[in-house]
């Protein structure tokens, strides 16, 4: 009796620890939601720490006290009040724009993870330069706060079926042109973000490199939480088969889809076949169907990769940079932002579309249509040069059982920014500036 006594003391702290909807702290009062936003700074820091305590019930109910005039903010955004009311919901959510959103994200793995143990809901994990809280984080991060965050059904799909993660590589670089009239100019420079579907153990299942469309988001989001439940029922030695073969399967897929984009564009491959003796009957792919004999798996599987990298090799040469635009442009309809994501650019560039609206009705629709176009280009580059090899990785099962070993070898080897380079790139060894000293300046 004694240890059960213990275990269901053990139990209740972790629930009340973790769990995301709040049954482990007081009820999101509405005297909390008011002493955020004191003007007292350790007033509201207590009350926002004690909103974000209860999740996305601490989001919800601050969002629902203040409903009206956030969404009077995206018509006068320069509005102080308006302006501490966004400011303090991005505190609570941890995220910039949440009330576009209206997520909640955790910052510590550990936390999610037993959130993730509590509800059975696999981790989405976003890895990012720079914080998803501040403005100037790294260009894809801040495109997933506009293009992918708010749109209606990735949010909903979000809030219901995963637990939120987003940890900071490293700052993101940052650039300042001074025009020497008063006039400057701020950006981010190089970076990328990557989303991954974690087990309630921080165990990989899947990763998305770089920016996708909405469309394509939600349905990587579906295969990955169909995935993870499907691997959740295994054990052992069955889970990293399951994976092996879901990675093969999705690796199958993409070269076929990307096959088919080619032909649709009037390019024919004479690309290996990964099956003898097909028959008109379609049978599976020796890929598919190399599990059905555990034995002579092991022994054809380095057949079997050698063939998906030749036909990657093929499909390769055979795209080349005018051809990526035309493939984009198969994919525009599901890079479409919807009109909630529309809002948001709107209220974001307020100052800059109201300069320009005497020229123009809806200076928006000058930039939305690149912008959109920008995504469907990204979504079939990321989708056929970077997740292929993803799955080639798991399929080998090489470093990728921790995400944080993954993650390391994502930026070195996929986006070019390894963490032993300090410069991200930026400062190459071979090229004179004639800048004194190169122009670098260290604080310490």
């Amino acid at each position: 009796m004694r240890f059960g006594a213990v275990a269901s003391v053990t139990l209740l702290a972790a629930v009340i620890l973790a769990f995301p909807k709040g049954i482990e702290a007081k009820p999101a009062s509405s005297a909390y939601v008011r002493q955020a936003m004191s003007e007292n700074p350790s007033e509201s820091k207590e009350a926002i720490a004690a909103l974000r305590f209860q999740g996305i019930d601490g989001v919800q109910a601050f969002f629902n006290a203040y409903k009206k005039d956030l969404q009077l903010a995206r018509f006068s955004p320069t509005n102080p009040k308006q302006q501490k009311l966004r400011a303090t919901l991005d505190a609570i959510c941890q995220q910039r724009d949440c009330y576009a959103s209206q997520l909640f994200w955790y910052t510590d793995l550990d936390r999610a993870k037993a959130a993730a143990k509590v509800t059975g809901k696999p981790i989405l994990s976003l890895r990012l330069l720079g914080r998803l809280d501040a403005d100037l984080s790294c260009a894809n991060s801040r495109f997933f706060r506009i293009a992918l965050y708010p749109n209606a059904q990735v949010s909903k799909v979000l809030r219901d079926r995963f637990i939120l993660h987003w940890q900071s590589v490293r700052p993101a670089p940052k650039i300042t042109i001074d025009f020497g009239d008063g006039r400057t100019l701020e950006r981010t420079i190089t970076g990328n973000s990557i989303h991954y579907v974690l087990d309630a153990q921080g165990r990989p299942i899947d990763a998305l490199p770089g920016l996708y469309s909405p469309q394509a988001f939600l349905g990587w989001l579906s295969r990955s939480k169909q995935a993870h439940k499907e691997y959740s029922r295994l054990n052992g030695q069955q889970r990293e088969e399951f994976l092996r073969q879901y990675h093969r399967d999705r690796l199958s897929q993409i070269q076929a889809n990307w096959t088919a984009d080619l032909s649709k564009l009037g390019i024919s491959l004479p690309l290996p076949n990964a099956a003898e003796n097909q028959t008109t009957n379609n049978p599976p792919t020796a890929i598919a169907a190399a599990p059905v004999a555990m034995t002579k798996m092991a022994v054809e599987r380095p057949i079997l990769r050698s063939m998906s990298e030749e036909r990657q090799q093929v499909l390769q040469t055979a795209t080349n940079d005018t051809l990526w635009p035309k493939i984009a442009e198969l994919y525009l309809a599901d890079a479409r932002l919807d009109a909630n994501s529309q809002a948001l650019m709107r209220m974001k560039n307020f100052k800059y579309f109201s300069r320009n609206s005497q020229a123009e009705p809806d200076p928006l629709l000058r930039v939305l249509p690149n912008f959109e176009r920008n995504i469907a280009l990204d979504t079939v580059r990321n989708e056929y040069l970077l997740h292929t090899q993803l799955h080639e990785w798991f399929i080998a099962g090489t470093d990728t059982i921790d995400v944080n070993t993954l993650n390391e070898k994502v930026y070195a080897q996929l986006f070019l920014t390894p963490s032993a380079d300090p410069w991200l790139g930026l400062l190459p060894n071979d090229a004179y500036t004639g800048i004194e000293g190169e122009g670098i300046s260290i604080r310490n």
